[in-house]
C-alpha cells in the first residue's frame, strides 16, 4: 500500500526534502520521489544512502537498505510516495499525516494524500 503526496506551490524541492526526513524517523515505510528516482544508482549502496540522506537524522545499516522503494518510478503525477511494508492501520495514516502537516506548513507549500 502506498500513500501518494501531491505538492502544490513553490517551494516543491524544500517540501520534498521535508518528506524524504520524515521518512527517516518511520521504518514502517520506505520512500520514492522523483529526484531519488533519477539518482537511483546512487542508492545501491549503504553508503550512497548515507550520502544521500547526511544532515537529516539517524540512519542504521538495515534502514539504509530499506528506506528506498524498490518499486520504481510508479510516481505518476505525484511528487512522493510513502509505501508501507503492511497495510497502515488509522492510527498510523492519521500519525503520517500530522507529520505531514507540521513539516509542510513550515515550508508554506499544500498538498493532497492519496492511500491506496
Amino acid at each position: 500500500m502506498k500513500s501518494y503526496i501531491k505538492i502544490y506551490g513553490p517551494p516543491i524541492l524544500k517540501a520534498v526534502k521535508a518528506l524524504e526526513k520524515i521518512a527517516i524517523d518511520m521504518p514502517e515505510v520506505c520512500i520514492m520521489d522523483h529526484n531519488i528516482a533519477q539518482r537511483l544508482q546512487e542508492f545501491d549502496s549503504v553508503e550512497g544512502v548515507e550520502t544521500f540522506f547526511s544532515g537529516m537524522g539517524e540512519l542504521d545499516t538495515e534502514r539504509c537498505n530499506t528506506i528506498i522503494s524498490r518499486s520504481g518510478e510508479e510516481l505518476g503525477e505525484n511528487d512522493f510516495f510513502f509505501e508501507w511494508f503492511a497495510d497502515p492501520t488509522i492510527e498510523q495514516l492519521n500519525d503520517l499525516i500530522g507529520r505531514i502537516d507540521t513539516a509542510l506548513a513550515k515550508v508554506g507549500v499544500k498538498y493532497t494524500i492519496t492511500t491506496k
